[in-house]
C-alpha cells in the first residue's frame, strides 16, 4: 500500500492569498448574466469582454478596455509619425555629400588662384567647373542620384568615403528591409556573407517544398549551418517562418504604407543596389511561400500616417513591426468567442503592448474554461460549453443563496416566521445549515467545527457557519408548479431576471430540503410549455406578444393530477391573461384582453378548485385590469395573492412557501 500523502494546514490570519479565480466564483460571477440571456457560452463572453474581480479582490482587464488601449497605441503612433522620413533622410545625406564635395572643389580653385600660377589656375579652374556642372545634372531622383555619384569622380576623398559609407548603410538597411531584418546578420556583411545569405534562403526555400511534398526537412543541421542568422534561436522550422514573415509582413506594409512616389524611390534604389538577382529571387520566393502559410497576418495592410516626426528606415521597419503585432493582437482579442481561444495570444507580446495586468489578465481568462470544467459545472460538448447537472444545481443554489441573504438583511421583517422545525423524522445523516431550516443540531459534529475552525482551547466559541444540522425526512408531501411569465413584457419593464431567480431557487430549495415533494415547471407566453429542470437556465423570454394563464393552468393540472399530497399552483406575472387555446386548438390574442379569453382562463380556474389545487399568484407592475382579474381568480379558487416588486419577489415567494408548507407539517402533527 503506498505512503499517503501529508498536508499541513496552518491557521488562517487573514494575510494568506488564495488562488487567484476559483471555479465557484466564476460561476458566482456570470449567474444573473446566465439566467438573464439563458445562453452560458455569451454570459463568459461578456465577463470577458467587461473583465471582473477575482478571488483577492483584483481587477482582472476586459478584453474592451485591453481593445481600447490597442487602438489607443496605433492612433498615438499614427499621429506621430511621418513615413517619408524613410527617403527623406537618405536626401538629406546625399545633398550634404554634395555640399562638401562643392566645398572641396571651391577650395581646390581657390588654393589655385592663390598659387599665381597662371596654368594651374586654368586647368583647375576648367575641372572645377565642370565638376560643378556635374553635379548640377545630378538626376533629382534617389536611385539616380546615387547611380550618377557612383560614376562621379570625387574631388574630396572626404566626401567619397562618407558617400561609400553611405552606400554601404544603405545597402544594409536595404538588405534588412529586403531580407526581412535579420536583425544583426547583415551588420558589416562581407560579400561571403552574401553568398552564405543566399545559399541560407535557397536552402530554406528548399526545405519548404520539402515540407510540402511529405518530407521531414533536415532543420537542425539547417541551424548549424545558418543559425548565425538568426540571433532569436528558434526552435522548429515553424518557430523561424513564424518570425520570418512577421517581419516580412511588416516591411511589406511599410511599402504599403507609402506614397506611390515614395515606393517608387525606394523601389529604384533598391534596384540599384542590389544587383543580386538569385538572391532577390530567392527572397521573392520566400516571401510568397510565407503569405500563403500565414494569411492572417494581413500582407496587403497599409497605414496612414500623418505626423511630422519622421520616420528613418530601421525605425520604420520597427514601429511598422510593432503595428502589425496590434493589428494581430487586436483580431484575436476582437474574435475571442470563448475563453479557451485566449490560449492563442503570445502573452510576452500582450505585456510589451499592453503591461503586466492585461498579460495576467488574459493568463487567467484563457483558464476559465478549464477551471469551470474540472469543477465539474461545465462540459464541452462539440466545442460548446454547456452545464452539467452540477452546475444546474449550483446556480439555483447561488440565486437561494442570494434571497436567503438578502432574507437575512431584512431580518424577515414583515416575513415572520417559527425558527423551530416540527414534523419530521431524522435520517441519521447531518448538513451545514442554512437558512430555513430546521434548528436540530448535532452538537459532537457543531463542535468539532468550531474546533478546526478556531483551534483547540477552551471556551470553544461558536459562529453559525460551526452549525451542523440532522437531515430529516418530511412525513408530508407538496406538489407545485410554478408558472413563470415568459411574455415580452417580463424584460421590458426589468421583471424577468428576479422572477426566474425566483424559480431557480425555489426548484433549489426543493430538491435539497424536502427530496419528497414535487416541483414542476411551465412558461407561458403566447402559448404554455413545460419546462424540465435541466433547461432552466437557459430559458429566455419569448419574442412574442401575449400572456396565456388559460394554457398554463390547463397544463399545469394536468402534470399536478399524476402527483400526490397537497397541490399548489404558483404563478408569477406582470400582466392580465391577453391569450387563450380556441375550441378549434387555435392561439386568440387580443390586447386589451377580450371577455372570452377571461372566461377561457377563469373556466380553467375553476378545473383547478375542483382538483383541489389552490392557486397563489405574484404580481409584477399590478395594473387595474390585472388586480381586477386576480381578485375574480382568487375569489373562485380561495388561493391567495401578493402585490410585490422585483427587489421583494424572491422575498414573499420563498418565505410563503415554507411558510405554507410548515403549516402542512403542523396540520399533519396535530391531526
Amino acid at each position: 500500500m503506498g505512503k499517503a500523502n501529508r498536508v499541513r494546514y496552518s491557521r488562517w490570519d487573514g494575510t494568506q492569498v488564495g488562488f487567484d479565480l476559483d471555479a465557484t466564483d466564476i460561476f458566482n460571477e456570470i449567474t444573473d448574466d446566465l439566467l438573464y440571456h439563458g445562453d452560458l457560452n455569451a454570459a463568459l463572453r461578456r465577463m470577458m469582454q467587461s473583465g471582473f474581480d477575482d478571488a483577492n479582490g483584483q481587477r482582472l482587464q476586459g478584453l474592451r478596455e485591453m481593445l481600447e488601449e490597442l487602438r489607443r497605441k496605433r492612433r498615438e503612433a499614427l499621429e506621430s509619425h511621418d513615413l517619408g522620413g524613410v527617403y527623406d533622410d537618405i536626401a538629406r545625406e546625399l545633398r550634404e555629400v554634395v555640399e562638401q564635395e562643392r566645398e572641396a572643389i571651391d577650395e581646390l580653385a581657390q588654393e589655385a588662384r592663390d598659387s599665381g600660377d597662371a596654368r594651374r589656375q586654368e586647368l583647375t579652374e576648367e575641372v572645377a567647373s565642370e565638376r560643378h556642372a556635374a553635379l548640377d545634372l545630378l538626376s533629382p531622383d534617389l536611385a539616380g542620384m546615387v547611380r550618377d555619384l557612383q560614376s562621379y569622380d570625387f574631388t574630396s576623398s572626404e566626401a567619397r568615403e562618407r558617400f561609400e559609407e553611405l552606400v554601404d548603410k544603405l545597402r544594409e538597411q536595404l538588405m534588412q528591409q529586403y531580407v526581412d531584418q535579420m536583425a544583426g546578420a547583415v551588420e558589416n556583411m562581407t560579400p561571403e556573407d552574401m553568398s552564405r545569405m543566399k545559399d541560407m534562403f535557397a536552402e530554406l526555400n528548399q526545405m519548404l517544398e520539402q515540407r510540402q511534398r511529405g518530407e521531414e526537412p533536415d532543420f537542425e543541421g539547417f541551424m548549424d549551418r545558418f543559425g548565425d542568422f538568426f540571433p532569436e534561436n528558434p526552435q522548429s522550422l515553424d518557430e523561424l517562418l513564424e518570425v520570418m514573415a512577421r517581419r516580412m509582413a511588416a516591411a511589406q506594409a511599410m511599402l504599403n504604407s507609402m506614397t506611390p512616389e515614395q515606393r517608387a524611390q525606394l523601389q529604384a534604389l533598391s534596384d540599384q543596389l542590389l544587383e543580386d538577382m538569385d538572391l532577390r529571387w530567392q527572397v521573392d520566393q520566400l516571401g510568397q511561400n510565407l503569405a500563403g502559410m500565414f494569411p492572417d497576418l494581413n500582407w496587403n495592410r497599409r497605414y496612414d500616417f500623418s505626423g511630422q516626426d519622421p520616420l528613418g528606415m530601421g525605425e520604420a521597419n520597427d514601429l511598422l513591426q510593432q503595428l502589425g503585432d496590434i493589428d494581430q493582437l487586436e483580431n484575436l482579442l476582437r474574435g475571442a468567442t470563448s475563453p479557451g481561444a485566449l490560449a492563442e495570444v503570445d502573452l510576452d507580446r500582450a505585456r510589451e503592448l499592453l503591461g503586466d495586468d492585461a498579460a495576467r489578465s488574459l493568463e487567467q481568462m484563457a483558464e476559465l474554461a478549464r477551471r469551470l470544467e474540472e469543477a465539474g459545472l461545465v462540459e464541452n460538448k462539440e466545442g460548446r460549453l454547456e452545464l452539467t447537472p452540477r452546475g444546474i444545481r449550483r446556480i439555483g443554489q447561488n440565486a437561494l443563496d442570494e434571497l436567503f441573504a438578502k432574507l437575512s438583511l431584512d431580518k424577515a421583517g414583515q416575513h415572520e416566521m417559527a425558527r423551530i422545525g416540527v414534523g419530521h423524522e431524522r435520517d441519521y445523516s447531518t448538513k451545514p445549515y442554512e437558512w430555513g431550516d430546521a434548528f436540530n443540531l448535532d452538537i459532537n459534529r457543531t463542535v468539532r467545527n468550531a474546533i478546526q475552525r478556531a483551534g483547540s482551547g477552551t471556551p470553544v466559541r461558536l459562529t453559525p457557519d460551526d452549525f451542523e444540522v440532522e437531515r430529516t425526512e418530511h412525513l408530508v408531501r407538496s406538489s407545485t408548479v410554478l408558472m413563470i411569465d415568459l411574455s415580452l413584457s417580463m424584460p421590458m419593464r426589468d421583471n424577468f431576471l428576479p422572477a426566474k431567480k425566483v424559480t431557480m431557487a425555489l426548484h433549489s430549495l426543493i430538491t435539497s430540503q424536502f427530496p419528497r415533494d414535487y416541483m414542476g415547471i411551465v412558461g407561458f407566453s403566447e402559448t404554455a410549455r413545460e419546462l424540465k429542470a435541466e433547461q432552466l437556465p437557459e430559458v429566455s423570454w419569448d419574442f412574442v406578444y401575449g400572456t396565456n394563464m388559460q394554457h398554463g393552468f390547463q397544463i399545469a393540472r394536468r402534470m399536478l393530477n399524476r402527483q400526490s399530497g397537497t397541490k399548489q399552483i404558483i404563478m408569477i406575472t406582470d400582466g392580465e391573461p391577453t391569450a387563450h387555446i380556441t375550441a378549434s386548438g387555435d392561439v386568440y390574442f387580443n390586447y386589451p384582453p377580450v371577455r372570452e379569453t377571461v372566461d377561457a382562463t377563469l373556466r380553467e380556474v375553476n378545473l383547478c378548485t375542483r382538483d383541489g389545487i389552490r392557486i397563489n399568484t405574484f404580481m409584477l407592475d399590478p395594473t387595474p385590469h390585472l388586480r381586477d382579474f386576480i381578485a375574480k381568480l382568487t375569489e373562485l379558487n380561495r388561493g391567495r395573492a401578493f402585490f410585490t416588486t422585483p427587489e421583494t419577489l424572491g422575498d414573499y415567494v420563498l418565505v410563503d412557501f415554507i411558510e405554507q408548507r410548515r403549516q402542512m407539517v403542523r396540520g399533519r402533527r396535530a391531526g
